[in-house]
Order: structure tokens, then sequence, then C-alpha cells
């Protein structure tokens, strides 16, 4: 029952007398006046914000579907081979029934976009902010941009089946590093990471063999993780043949 004496306040569940009594009511607080701005700089308001990010990126792609994300540098350009072996994996996948991840910025990217695309499967990028925009390339189909590489990085994982990784820079070998740390520790399974490219890619997997390995660091499983190839089928079967 509620205390209708006029020395009580009724606020939500909580009950104020006296001296405890505010001198407005919440929604007089909230419209009356614009505050200060400084909030929305904090951390509570960065958790809502990080949040949200996340409800947004589930929301897209819960229903996407089978997918593989696709890596690779933003500054390969249309005429180098990589470009042509990013837009034939992602065809390839298409055709098997797979949607193609990737950042959505141009170079490699564009590239497994514009195959998806062409193919006309669906052709996802997941972009951030940065200093410098590059902005979304033409060719994605479903676009999501993120504040937080984090968050983005989750939503690479949580929706494909593997990566496709091509010659790249730190953006690159940080997604790299972040399936092979999570397909190490279990966190996920199953997950075909192929690294495209032998001559790029040779040379880390020979340090991984002659320095991390001996010095006892990793095990051989670990680099058993990843598959090498300069073959676009062979990259494609791996994703294929997991699904079988």
């Amino acid at each position: 029952m509620t205390d209708s004496r006029p020395d009580s306040h009724q606020k939500g569940p909580v009950r104020l007398k006296r001296g405890q009594r505010p001198d407005s009511t919440t929604d007089q607080r909230l419209l009356d006046s614009r505050g200060p701005a400084d909030w929305v700089h904090t951390d509570p308001w960065r958790v809502l914000r990080i949040q949200a990010e996340f409800i947004e990126g589930f929301g897209a792609l819960a229903e996407l579907g089978p997918a593989v994300s696709i890596f690779g540098s933003a500054r390969t350009k249309p005429d180098d081979p990589m470009y042509d072996a990013a837009r034939q994996i992602a065809a390839k996948l298409c055709h098997e029934g797979y949607a193609v991840i990737t950042g959505g910025g141009p170079g490699a990217m564009e590239a497994a976009n514009r195959g998806a695309s062409e193919c006309g499967g669906v052709s996802v990028g997941l972009g951030i902010e940065l200093p410098h925009e590059q902005g979304m390339n033409e060719w994605v189909d479903l676009g999501i941009n993120f504040r937080y590489f984090f968050v983005r990085k989750t939503m690479f994982v949580k929706y494909a089946q593997g990566y496709v990784v091509l010659p790249g820079g730190f953006g690159t070998m940080d997604e790299l590093f972040e399936a092979l740390t999570l397909a190490q520790t279990q966190k996920i399974t199953s997950f075909p990471i192929v690294l495209f490219g032998t001559a790029y890619w040779g040379g880390l997997i020979d340090w991984l063999r002659s320095t991390m390995l001996p010095d006892g660091k990793i095990g051989e499983k670990d680099i058993d993780m990843l598959r090498l190839t300069d073959d676009i089928d062979e990259a494609v079967a791996w994703f294929v043949a997991k699904d079988s």
C-alpha cells in the first residue's frame, strides 16, 4: 500500500521521508535540462556502447548460415595475384554454400567480397572505426561498422566455420593468432585455418618449427592447426571436407 502522507515520497520501490525526499521527480530531471555531457565519455557509458555493438552484430548475423572469414592486406592491389586468388577462393566457397566474411575494406578484402557477391552469395563486411576512415568496399552486401576491435573479432570467429588467411600485415597477423590461441585453448573447435601463399607464410611456419617448438613454447599439434597451400581448390577443400 502506498504511503500517502505528505512527508513521504515513493521512488520506484523505495520510500523516502523527511530529509530524504527529493526536490523533483526522475522524469523532471530527465526532461528539464540537458545537463553535463561528460558522462558520455565514462566507462559505464562505454559498457552500454559495447553491449549495443554486440547486440547489433548478433542480430545482423544470427541467420547468416555457414560462413568463412577471409583475411588479407588492405594494400593488396588489383593487379596483385593475391587479389585474384582471394576473389576465386570466395567464389568457390560461395559455390559450396558458404557466405564470405571480410573486414570490409579495400585490397584482399574487397577481392573476397567481390568474388562472393559476383557469385550471388552473401558478402559480409565487418568494418572498424579507424583514424583514417576507409569505408566499406562496394562489394559488401551486408555491412556492419564497429567501434571496438574485440567486438568485431568476436563476430569473425563466432559466425565463421574457419579462416582463409592471405598475405597481410599486423591486422591479418592479429586475426590469425587470435584464432590460433582460441583453437589451442579449445575455446573453438573444428576450425580450419588456411594460410594461402607458401612464399609469404613459409618463413613463419619455419620459425614456429625451428624456434618456438624446440624451445617448448608450443607443441607439434599446435603447428598442425595451420594448413599451408598455394592451391585455391585445396584451400576450399579444407572446409568442404570438414562438413562432409
